[in-house]
């Protein structure tokens, strides 16, 4: 194996095979860590502007302080992090459904691993979101029905481009109130997409919430050498 590049893992998962690689980018003279699903690339640590942009709008969009809130996908742990960086929060539960995922941080084998192990505000929590979200008790398995002051969501490539089937019918008004009745009064739903805004989705949640936008967040590509925008969505329930 070349110290170019490395697997660092691969393991089955119900949604297909999971591998973590570490590569050298020449280029840019850093180590970078990618996460795919068979040949589909998920996540790498050359893009997370956006990841970390889904923290740090989400909680900006909340007044006051101590801060409750729930992750859904674990990743690479930059929107995990960045909720941590936010010393208004008191608690972070992280959903994450592969626990080959789960592994990578606790072992150290993902660089924001041992920070987010080490933090005690900080639990992963491995099992389904979208079941969770449209279950009464809700994301925190040790009190059933607690909610919260923000719900950020990064998972799917957008709501209209699903990593599996069964997360739908979430994205759907039914399955939005459902995720809506976790939320505390006043409190934000937000969602990544690898897509730019579709005002028809943002239309969808403000017939759920009671305001809804989106929030571009462009970057530079540094291995196509131009700007790439992705979208973070930004949902508030009633005070």
């Amino acid at each position: 194996m070349s110290l170019l590049f490395k697997e660092l893992d691969s393991r089955s998962t119900p949604i297909g095979v999971l591998s973590l690689r570490r590569r050298r980018e020449l280029a840019l003279g850093v180590d970078v860590f990618e996460i795919k699903l068979g040949e589909d690339y998920l996540m790498s640590s050359l893009f997370t502007a956006s990841e970390i942009a889904l923290a740090r709008l989400g909680l900006a969009a909340l007044p006051g302080a101590p801060l409750d809130v729930v992750v859904g996908g674990l990743g690479l742990g930059y929107t995990a992090q960045a909720v941590l960086d936010d010393q208004r929060v008191a608690s972070l539960i992280v959903v994450e459904m592969l626990e080959a995922v789960i592994d990578w941080h606790r072992t150290g084998l993902l660089p924001l691993g041992p920070g987010l192990t080490s933090d005690p505000r900080c639990r992963f929590t491995q099992g389904d979101f979208f079941a969770r979200a449209n279950a009464p008790t809700g994301f925190d398995p040790a009190t059933p029905g607690r909610q919260f002051d923000a719900i950020l969501l990064d998972i799917d490539h957008s709501p209209e481009a699903l990593l599996d089937a069964r997360s739908t019918g979430f994205y759907r008004p039914q399955g939005l109130r459902a995720l809506a009745a976790h939320l505390k009064p006043g409190g934000i739903f937000g969602l990544w997409s690898n897509d730019e805004p579709d005002a028809a989705f943002t239309e969808r949640l403000t017939g759920v919430f009671e305001a809804a936008w989106a929030e571009p967040v462009t970057f530079h590509n540094p291995l196509q050498d131009r700007p790439f925008t992705q979208t973070i969505y930004l949902a508030r329930v009633a005070a």
